[in-house]
Formats: structure tokens, sequence, C-alpha cells
């Protein structure tokens, strides 16, 4: 049972030969980004990192108009998530608001560790000041939404309110985001590079023993240069074209379903939920087609799929297996 627990349901690879297109991740499907890339490869893998990684949190603080000691690095959102939930351990329940990205739950349920998971905001609200740790993402995985209680959030959290943005790069719109809140970003999935894996978390309090945490060296070399690279001016402005096309592939992808009958939740960005009945079963009968789609039924979500915005090609052949698909299921 334990290893039910623990496989991965993320997307991404599942074990099969590599599909021909590839709607399962939400990684940008434009990058990799070439500025981030540059920084990558200009690094030196015959050496270690700093152990501290004192000029990279230096970097990431300044960023942000925080000390660096409110800067903790990471192995990726997933390591992070983990790593939260080990400093938590036996101080309290853990709270999220269904449906919502798995690994929270995962993560808690490795550790045996108390899980609240309630389906509505009043719900989160009304339990935030009893839980000592609470997970939101920014926009959600795997609805998109935006909540716009996050302010009234962090006021009433009684322990650590984490807001998950790894999708909130590829935002239309930024929304603002509260001082208390604990932030938890992973770059790589908004410039297209979710092979390097380095992450970072910014709190309002000094996370010294948080960082302690982690093995030694959690993030390589050229997981410094992803983060370092991230803050560059130049890899922001290629991100916000890239993002402007991928809001209009989101939305020739959706029109595309609409048009098949199905009905779309589209979020605000790079991905979309789409109902199609037989999720499991019309996720396998398109993968047997060289297409991998996200299955949302491990977020309780039994007849949609999530999608994410690919190129023009990708989503002709989609929608033309999918019409396919969908007469033989029914």
């Amino acid at each position: 049972m334990l290893d039910d627990v623990l496989k991965p349901i993320h997307g991404g690879p599942d074990g099969g030969p590599e599909p021909i297109y590839d709607f399962s991740t939400n990684a940008n499907a434009l990058g990799p980004n070439p500025v981030v890339l540059r920084y990558i490869q200009a690094k030196d893998p015959s050496r270690y990192p700093d152990p501290l990684y004192r000029n990279l949190r230096r970097l990431l603080a300044e960023a942000h108009g925080v000390q660096p000691k409110q800067v903790a690095v990471g192995t990726g959102t997933s390591e992070l998530i983990h790593r939260l939930v080990r400093w938590n351990y036996l101080r309290g329940p853990l709270l999220l608001l269904k449906p919502t990205f798995s690994e929270y739950a995962r993560a808690a349920r490795a550790l045996d560790l108390p899980l609240w998971e309630v389906e509505t905001p009043e719900e989160f609200l009304r339990l935030l000041p009893r839980s000592s740790l609470a997970f939101l993402c920014v926009p959600n995985n795997p609805t998109g939404e935006v909540y716009p209680f996050l302010e009234e959030a962090a006021a009433r959290a009684g322990g650590a309110l984490v807001l998950d943005l790894a999708y909130y790069p590829l935002l239309e719109t930024l929304p603002p985001l509260p001082r208390e809140a604990w932030l938890l970003f992973s770059p790589n999935k908004a410039h297209g590079l979710t092979g390097v894996r380095a992450g970072y978390l910014v709190a309002p309090l000094d996370l010294s023993h948080f960082q302690n945490l982690a093995p030694s060296w959690p993030v390589s070399v050229y997981g410094e240069g992803l983060l370092e690279g991230h803050l560059d001016l130049e890899a922001q402005g290629w991100l916000e074209g890239a993002k402007r096309e991928l809001h209009r592939l989101r939305g020739l992808l959706a029109q595309g379903l609409r048009e098949l009958g199905l009905a779309v939740r589209e979020s605000p960005a790079n991905f979309l939920l789409v109902r199609v009945g037989k999720a499991t079963e019309v996720a396998k009968a398109l993968r047997e087609r060289g297409i991998r789609v996200r299955d949302a039924t491990s977020f309780g979500l039994g007849e949609w799929l999530r999608l994410s915005a690919q190129r023009e090609e990708a989503i002709e052949a989609l929608l033309t297996a999918l019409a396919s698909v969908l007469a033989r299921v029914y």
C-alpha cells in the first residue's frame, strides 16, 4: 500500500515510449528559454557548488526585497514541499483545498501526518487558523483558479501559508501576493527547462534551520544556472513574448475542443481542463496514438483531462485523434 501512496502521479514520463506530442506537462512548450540555457551551459560541472549557496541566495533575496536568510533553495518544488512537511512534523495538521497538486497530500501521507482536505474556500478559511501548514497553488493546478482570498488567508493563517507559484509566471495578469505568505518558486516550468531541477522558497522569517534539513548540495551547478538565468531581464523579456503566444495557443486549443462538443474550463495560464467522460479510458487510447495527456482522475476529476498549450501542429493532431477516440468510446 505504501507503493500506491508514493507512486508518481504527475505529468511527464510514464515509462512508455516517448510520445509524438505531450500535453500532459504544463511546462512552457515554446522553451527552452535561450537566455537561461546560456547560463546553464556556462556552468562548470567539474566543481561543487557553494554548499550554502551564498551568492545565489543573495541574488534571489535582492530580487524579492528580502534578506538572504529568508531564502532557501532546493531540488525543485517537489523536494521543497516534502522538506516543508518534514519541517512541520508533529506541529499540527496540513490543510489543502481540493482539487489541487497531489504532491502536498503525498508528502503528508508518506509521514502519516494529519491531513485536512476540504472542498470549499469557506471550509479552508475556517480551518486555516487551526492548521500549522497550508498550501495553495496560484494559479491552482489543475483548475487554473486564482483565488481572490489570498490576503484574507494570509491574515488568518495559524501557521505557514505556502503559495505554490509554479505557474504564476505564466499568468496573463500577475495578482499581488501577500507579504505574510511563504512563496514557493519553480521557474523551470515557465522557461521550458523541467529537466533541470531547481526551485526556491521565500519566507517572512529566518530559513536557516529549514535550509539545514536538506542534504548537502541539493542544487547542482546547472540548477544554479537556471535560477540565476531566471533573474536576467533578457530572460524575462523572452518569457513575456512566449506567454502571449502560449495564451493564443491555449485559446486555439479551447476553441477546437468546444467545436467537438466538449466542456472546457480555461485557466489564465497555459493549461485547461476538458470534460471527456471516461478520462482514464480516453487518455489510454490517446497514448496508444502517440499523444500523452494528463488524466485528472488523481485530482478527483474522473471525467476530465488536463491539457497544456502546445504548438499548432500538436493541437491539430490531438483534436483529430480525440474525435476518433470519443467516437469509439461512446
